[in-house]
């Protein structure tokens, strides 16, 4: 995207007064000095559009969309233009693209409700006359705050959101704004508290609700989630994307069959319905039931060629390979310029594993590399910082931190917490030990990292915070009640076992915060060998978070980070952590499983050795992986890529890789 600072005021003004052929004029002077410069690409379309100058019009969108492929407006000036021309089915298309990328663009809303209304599409047409009512009836500024939001400027969208919420406290759309910013940055407390308050004012409005919804899910508050989508039915019982959040709140909590029954419920009033279909396979292989799921995933693209979720949900199963046909067919999608950013990484991680099933991995890494710039680029993720942040638990957590607080805390054995990194084995400790009568199987739960974001303080959103500082200030009184608080919030997750899984890898950041609160909760690290961890973390398209891992820089620098501070909490807490080696897992299955047993004080289960036998939902990228036993497939996946690893290599330093491995790397 073009950083340029060019002038585009007078041009604007001349779009404004209609006076298209003197802002062409004014832009053209513009791109010959920047071809790339996003505003005037933008406004050059729109000017050639009206002027009827359609085929400038279309060359002008296609460069700006190479250079902005999320930008909702350009995607909406593409629906004009495909409008203008006779094309209504494009048009509508490129509406829908526009209104994913930016709610906030009442024109796109005017058009879907148009056509939504004509072809007598009731329950759409009603949302979205509810969308365009309340843009219209919105002060331009929150238009505006809107606009640059979904335009990726946070800093400035948060400081006039602000500026707004002084004036006018109580006004719901700002508070909505406002949230989704520090929904963004990570402050889900905050965006909770905001969309709770919001409700309160509106009960009334059914995407704020939707919105709160969203947030106590993301935060796994599951029954808060349901109770509010259950009023969300209940409110608009025609609106069939509450219809499907019902669904997808039904399969969260483990009832994914009756999640199935409703989905093909929605899928007979609109059988067309991509994303209903996705999710539907989503359910289906949660359960095991990958014959079905493949079955969905392919119906669903079959209705959207561009649906790069359902690809890469096949190719996400692990086992699935895709046919000739379908590896063309998502090459094809690729060259297409009104792709969005979303589905080109969709695509480029669908082909990286489609392309290794067939031995091309030139190709493979091609996509590999591609999709994780993609990823790396909007996550803004820096090694320095995450550093830091590793160091701080380091400087604050040590021996005489312990020493001063002395032992306490709440006294429970409940928890068993696997921690480490994503792709190291740690799913596969989870099914082996929830294979076990005493103890259940949980999910990746927020909870600790909800805690230790607490403790950050009422810093202003983007600040270092007080954390973990802060953690010396805690009273005894505090570390019980927030152990107590941990079991509380837990136990909708539980079944009748008396002993649970927290299964959130990054918890290994927070592991001095857990000895305080619940000092005999029992911690395994999950380890796996640096170079097939790490590469599998580089091909995997995580759903949310993780950005460390996209990039073999960023992964291998991460992974050492890692290494250095389990060192740390090995030396401050002796005999707390139990460190289990995918590798020694693999050698020695029975061994392995004794020997964690023995460290939670459990007895012996032959259920634990034949663990792909227990019938349970797994909802991680391992979940077909763990349905079967043992096996060697997940190593030296990376050798038929060495010559691509050397920044992995360098992020990782050599102090943590064989020597062979090393001299494969290097000569490769």
């Amino acid at each position: 995207m073009s950083q340029t600072q060019l002038d585009t005021s007078k041009a604007t003004e001349a779009v404004k007064e209609a006076r298209f052929v003197e802002a062409l004029r004014l832009l053209k002077s513009n791109l010959a000095k920047d071809p790339n410069h996003i505003d005037s690409l933008y406004l050059a379309a729109v000017s050639s559009r009206y002027l009827k100058n359609y085929d400038d019009s279309k060359k002008y969108i296609e460069s700006l969309l190479s250079n902005a492929p999320d930008m909702g407006r350009a995607y909406q000036e593409l629906g004009h233009l495909n409008r203008d021309t006779g094309n209504e089915e494009d048009a509508i298309r490129h509406y829908r693209q526009a209104c994913e990328l930016n709610p906030a663009l009442p024109s796109c809303w005017n058009a879907l409700y148009s056509y939504f209304k004509m072809n007598k599409n009731q329950p759409a047409a009603d949302h979205a006359y509810m969308q365009m009512n309340t843009l219209q009836s919105m002060p331009r500024a929150l238009l505006y705050i809107s606009q640059i939001l979904n335009e990726g400027k946070l800093g400035i969208a948060e400081e006039k959101c602000r500026e707004f919420l002084k004036q006018y406290p109580t006004n719901t759309f700002a508070m909505s704004l406002l949230s989704e910013i520090a929904d963004r940055l990570g402050y889900f407390d905050d965006a909770e508290f905001l969309l709770e308050s919001a409700v309160k004012l509106n009960p009334d409005d059914g995407e704020l609700r939707m919105k709160y919804a969203m947030i106590l899910r993301k935060k796994q508050k599951f029954s808060k989630t349901m109770e509010q989508v259950n009023i969300l039915c209940e409110q608009f019982p025609e609106n069939l994307s509450y219809q499907a959040q019902k669904a997808s709140e039904i399969m969260q909590n483990g009832e994914h069959n009756e999640a199935i029954d409703l989905f093909d419920e929605i899928l007979r009033k609109n059988p067309y319905n991509f994303s209903i279909l996705t999710s539907k396979g989503h359910a289906q292989k949660t359960l095991g039931k990958t014959e079905q799921a493949i079955n969905s995933y392919q119906s669903a693209y079959k209705v959207k060629q561009d649906h790069g979720e359902a690809f890469f949900s096949l190719a996400n199963l692990k086992t699935y390979s895709f046919t000739k046909n379908e590896l063309n067919n998502m090459r094809e999608q690729l060259k297409r310029v009104d792709l969005t950013l979303r589905d080109k990484s969709y695509f480029h991680f669908a082909l990286a594993q489609g392309c290794e099933a067939v031995g091309e991995y030139e190709e493979a890494f091609f996509h590999l590399d591609s999709g994780n710039k993609i990823k790396n680029k909007q996550s803004k993720y820096s090694i320095e910082r995450m550093d830091g942040e590793l160091q701080a638990q380091i400087d604050v957590c040590d021996q005489s931190f312990f020493e001063g607080h002395g032992n306490g805390g709440y006294e429970t054995k409940d928890p068993i917490f696997i921690l480490g990194l994503p792709r190291a084995g740690s799913t596969l400790i989870e099914q082996i030990l929830a294979s076990h009568s005493m103890i259940d199987g949980t999910l990746e739960l927020p909870n600790i990292l909800s805690m230790a974001q607490s403790l950050r303080g009422d810093d202003i959103y983007g600040k270092e915070g007080n954390y973990p500082k802060s953690m010396k200030n805690l009273t005894l009184e505090q570390r019980m009640e927030m152990g107590n608080r941990f079991i509380n919030d837990t136990r909708m997750h539980r079944k009748d076992a008396p002993r649970f899984t927290d299964k959130m890898p990054n918890n290994f950041r927070h592991i001095g915060l857990i000895h305080l609160i619940m000092p005999n909760a029992k911690i395994i690290d999950a380890r796996r060998y640096p170079l097939d961890c790490c590469f599998s973390m580089f091909k995997q398209l995580f759903a949310q978070g993780q950005e460390f891992t996209y990039g073999l820089a960023e992964a291998g620098s991460y992974y050492k980070s890692y290494v250095k501070l389990m060192n740390h909490w090995d030396e401050v807490l002796p005999n707390k952590i139990l460190r289990v080696n995918n590798e020694d897992i693999i050698d020695d299955l029975e061994g392995q499983v004794s020997r964690m047993l023995e460290f939670l004080e459990l007895p012996f289960e032959e259920s634990c050795i034949t663990f792909y036998e227990t019938d349970r939902s797994v909802r991680t990228a391992s979940s077909e992986q763990v349905r079967k036993p043992i096996n060697r497939s997940g190593m030296d996946r990376w050798k038929p890529y060495a010559k691509n690893l050397e920044p992995l290599l360098n992020g990782l330093g050599r102090d943590l890789i064989k020597p062979d491995d090393i001299e494969l790397i290097e000569s490769s």
